[in-house]
């Protein structure tokens, strides 16, 4: 424990629970690397207090027709001495038709800050006006003004515009997007990715017995991406995958790609993934025969189940699917609606997580010391946010711990709890 007291001294006590953001097993700060196989954390996750009705909420940030002149300093909450700034540059579309989601993770990202930036921090707001030329150009701006990492872009285009610009400056990015193909060579992709999802709910499906799989996913890029992930987690779990059905998007080719998956008879396939979301989800599952009442056969999801009222659906009531925990982004969506005056995009952790990482590296660094570092920012102990917690890879990517959930007609309930350390995920 007299490690743990050292770790909390050196990061002093912040007001905010929402700034959970801490290497996993106390150790985030020191950014030790983990001496043989398996992470063996000695100590939980260090703790922050929850926010109080005294914290003074900062304001929202007004939308930027062109990238400031000037850094944005965030105002300190504890000081940190004098001495050169650590900077970082948050790219978003600030202008332009995506405005809103870009303004709405740029005041995420001021809440993380405003709860862990000390005086040493600054954060560079540029606006990609959500392009490609324009991502460019904000990266050039950013990394000229002295940032010493950028978070964001949003969109793939503008990481692939970003990637090598940041490269050739030794920047680290942490993006937004979810294409995991633009990973690597410093960037990082913090997006909600399938593998860990597909790996997830195919893990605990076989825990409870579920052994043939099959899928109805899309002809298109992500459904892709989820039917290789399917085929990786049902090999890795010493499973089977019976069958896989692709459609397109006419309004028929749905059910008939259920009719076709199905096409065995009764008791030969146990779960079928369905990796989508809204209408078209509503018409495959409901293109599925009501299962016998001594049926174990589910559907399965991806994270494009987590939306409330899913169970509007009943042929979609009793599906797992995996994400991440709700209660641990509860406290974040009330701070952030007591402050805008809206509910948040369901996009937001991402960017209080990716500021809160920073502003945390950085109270252990110093201006001429490697602090935003591949090597700090791959701990394999991970973080814990407001997502859970996650872990850079070196190859750029993001593994997370997710909870598995189960559609109710009252709402999802978790069923299985993400965990609290990568330990059980490397065991």
């Amino acid at each position: 424990m007299a490690r743990f007291a050292t770790l909390a001294r050196a990061l002093g006590r912040f007001p905010v629970r929402l700034s959970r953001v801490c290497l996993c097993a106390g150790v985030a700060l020191a950014l030790t690397a983990c001496a043989g196989p398996r992470v063996r954390p000695a100590e939980p996750p260090l703790q922050v207090p929850p926010p109080t009705a005294s914290t003074t909420a900062p304001q929202p940030v007004p939308p930027v027709v062109a990238a400031p002149q000037a850094p944005v300093t965030v105002a300190p909450l504890t000081s940190a001495g004098s001495g050169d700034k650590l900077r970082v540059a948050i790219l978003l579309p600030l202008s332009g038709p995506n405005a809103a989601i870009g303004n709405a993770l740029m005041q995420s990202a001021q809440l993380a800050l405003f709860s862990l930036a000390d005086s040493r921090f600054e954060l560079m707001p540029r606006d990609t006006k959500g392009t490609p030329e324009g991502a460019s150009q904000a990266a050039q701006d950013a990394i000229s003004g002295g940032a010493r990492m950028l978070l964001g872009p949003l969109f793939a285009p503008e990481v692939a515009a970003v990637k090598p610009i940041a490269h050739r400056a030794g920047v680290s990015v942490l993006a937004f997007s979810t294409d995991a193909s633009l990973a690597g060579d410093g960037t990082y992709i913090m997006g909600f990715v399938p593998d860990d999802q597909v790996r997830r709910v195919v893990s605990y499906a076989r825990s409870q017995g579920l052994t043939r799989f099959g899928a109805v996913a899309p002809r298109n890029a992500y459904g892709e991406a989820v039917v290789a992930a399917l085929t990786d987690a049902v090999q890795a779990n010493r499973g089977q995958l019976v069958r896989v059905e692709r459609y397109d998007a006419g309004p028929g080719s749905g059910p008939a790609a259920v009719q076709a998956v199905l096409s065995g008879g009764p008791g030969t396939i146990d779960a079928v993934l369905l990796p989508e979301s809204g209408d078209k989800l509503k018409q495959l599952a409901a293109a599925f025969p009501p299962p016998a009442p001594s049926s174990q056969f589910r559907l399965l999801g991806t994270g494009l189940w987590d939306v409330p009222n899913l169970g509007r659906e009943p042929a979609l009531v009793g599906g797992w699917y995996a994400a991440p925990q709700p209660d641990a982004r509860t406290e974040f969506e009330s701070q952030y609606a007591s402050s805008y005056g809206q509910k948040p995009p369901r996009l937001a952790t991402l960017a209080y997580d990716a500021a809160a990482l920073a502003a945390v590296l950085a109270r252990s660094g110093s201006p001429d010391s490697q602090t935003f570092d591949p090597a700090n920012l791959t701990n394999p102990n991970g973080f814990a946010g407001l997502d859970g917690i996650f872990r850079l890879r070196p190859n750029g990517t993001v593994e997370r711990g997710l909870a598995v959930l189960a559609v109710t007609a009252s709402g999802n309930r978790v069923i299985d709890s993400a965990p609290s350390s990568f330990v059980a995920l490397t065991q």
